[in-house]
């Protein structure tokens, strides 16, 4: 099979081995290359290649620690709809970066639909979320209105993405 690499935007085509190592790379990152290597029933240096290649691709974005919020004292978690008053490519580039700067905005997800973004917010307080709101929101002249839903308990919160079988092979 061919290897598309870049950061062109299209899918990444991606083998067996591909899809084996980023499925036990979502699992457990910090696993060693050799250990990686005997799980998939290839050598080490085509599975460190292999790694670096979808990391150059863009397919591995980053590598991270998932961190329990409650036990660091940020139990809030806010979803927030967020209607803009005008939307044009400069005014939803200068919201977005905006979102991009707070920290504590986990996510924005530009959507379709009666608003124009959600937004994922981690929270220490409920005052604490209030000021980002007062801060993020009510003194931004394009935000018409936003609302707040904040979430009641977490039944499910998993970060892999499940990977199709590649083309050509069975399910």
């Amino acid at each position: 099979m061919s290897r598309r690499i870049g950061k062109s935007g299209q899918p990444v085509a991606l083998d067996a081995l591909d899809t084996a190592l980023l499925d036990l790379l979502q699992r457990d990152a910090s696993l060693p290359v050799r250990t990686l290597a005997d799980q998939v029933g290839s050598s080490p240096a085509t599975c460190q290649r292999r790694i670096a290649q979808m990391r150059e691709s863009g397919v591995l974005r980053k590598q991270v620690a998932i961190v329990d919020r409650q036990l660091v004292g940020r139990p809030l978690t806010v979803f927030v709809s967020v209607e803009l008053d005008k939307q044009n490519a400069a005014l939803l580039t200068q919201f977005e970066k905006r979102m991009a700067a707070e920290e504590d905005v986990m996510a924005c997800y530009e959507v379709s639909g009666e608003f124009d973004f959600l937004i994922i917010v981690n929270a220490e307080s409920m005052a604490q979320y209030h000021a980002f709101t007062r801060e993020a929101f009510s003194s931004n002249n394009n935000v018409r209105n936003f609302k707040s839903m904040f979430a009641m308990n977490c039944s499910k919160f998993e970060t892999r993405v499940p990977l199709p079988p590649p083309a050509g092979e069975p399910a």
